[in-house]
């Protein structure tokens, strides 16, 4: 079995804030495949189904999103399922919003959700599925930017990239990550690869500061 966990904070107050793109995904990926993200197991709301043959579990963690690692955790010893079998979809301040970008592991850069599951796992060796939430955000703090939801003109963005990640996930279950990331990856200019890697050094400067400051678990 494969877990797609997406990432994301609970209830109507964070549920189409920039933050929660990883719950939009899984819900737009089980609305693809008729599968009911309904049960509540693992500190999370799940689901099982097929995706292209293969059984699969959707998995939306429930403890905010700083405590995101306990939910997939006990998922993955639950169930007993290797790291390789598990992939995370979630927001990426340091990608242009509407941008996909897919890896077969890796760092959790400024994303605390992905910190805290890099750090129950301990382990950065599994996929996962990045959605850009805008590194125009220019002079905005960051925890205030990912609560917020998307401006009138980037709506239309965010449904065709979150379509394409859920569509990406599918080609994932059924052909592995090599074939998701050479489906789905686009491929940058080489001056706008510099660009993105100095906006990510100075972003997670900033979130280093950020973290000691904040206050609830939704950040």
């Amino acid at each position: 079995m494969i877990v797609l966990a997406g990432l994301g904070n609970p209830g109507a107050k964070y549920a189409n804030t920039k933050h929660n793109v990883g719950f939009l995904t899984i819900d737009r990926l089980a609305e693809q495949h008729g599968i009911a993200v309904t049960k509540s197991r693992h500190h999370a709301l799940v689901g099982d189904g097929l995706i292209g043959g293969k059984k699969v579990l959707l998995v939306k963690p429930q403890t905010f999103m700083n405590d995101s690692g306990r939910s997939v955790r006990a998922v993955l010893d639950y169930y007993n399922i290797e790291h390789s079998d598990l992939a995370v979809v979630y927001d990426d301040i340091d990608l242009p919003t509407g941008r996909i970008r897919i890896r077969s592991r890796g760092s959790a850069g400024t994303h605390n959700g992905m910190r805290s599951i890099l750090e129950y796992l301990q382990t950065d060796d599994f996929p996962r599925f990045r959605i850009g939430i805008g590194a125009e955000r220019g002079y905005v703090p960051l925890v205030d930017y990912v609560l917020t939801g998307f401006a009138p003109e980037q709506r239309d963005l965010m449904r065709v990239a979150i379509d394409r990640c859920a569509d990406a996930l599918g080609v994932f279950v059924s052909d592995g990550i090599t074939a998701a990331m050479q489906q789905y990856n686009e491929k940058k200019k080489p001056k706008k690869a510099d660009e993105e890697a100095a906006a990510e050094k100075v972003t997670e400067e900033a979130a280093e500061t950020t973290e000691v400051t904040e206050t609830t678990e939704a950040k």
